[in-house]
């Protein structure tokens, strides 16, 4: 089946995580993979490519990245129907991660969105602005409360795992 208008593509060959981390799955460009990869170790860019593992390897797990805005938070659920559509094979995908567009509560209509969304995968964490990162300051040393919480639930996937 074809994928979805606006779904993502599936990475063009099959590449085992050196380090058996979990991919960080942009849903859009500017989505926060970077800082995120940069802040949470065993994590690795999928470089808004569906990872796909060599026969007989463990399925990648993958978490998708979307920024909490309107166009962010339709490109994951584009990315949501995708993969639950059965276009996208082979994956273990492990959440969403939204990521604040801007400082302060979501308004009610994207709060709504973000709900009916979160319904379609297993875990979702609210990843707040950070002033500081903005600032250029490194992710690592300035994590917001919500992203240790992230890290956490993160670590039982990525423990032993090589920072990427």
């Amino acid at each position: 089946m074809p994928r979805p208008p606006g779904g993502l593509p599936v990475a063009p060959s099959a590449v085992p995580p050196a380090t058996g981390g979990v991919f960080l799955l942009g849903c859009h460009g500017g989505a926060g993979v970077t800082s995120l990869t940069c802040a949470v170790p065993g994590t690795l860019d999928a470089h808004r490519m569906w990872p796909q593992a060599p026969p007989g390897s463990p399925a990648p797990r993958v978490v998708l990245v979307c920024r909490s805005s309107h166009a962010g938070l339709t490109a994951a659920q584009t990315a949501i129907r995708q993969w639950a559509s059965g276009a996208v094979t082979g994956i273990e995908l492990l959440g969403l991660a939204v990521v604040a567009d801007a400082p302060g509560a979501l308004p009610k209509p994207l709060k709504d969105l973000h709900r009916l969304i979160r319904g379609g995968v297993a875990e979702s964490w609210p990843i707040p602005w950070a002033e500081a990162w903005r600032l250029g300051h490194p992710p690592a040393e300035t994590m917001p409360r919500q992203l240790v919480a992230f890290a956490r639930a993160l670590a039982r996937y990525t423990e032993g795992t090589t920072h990427a």
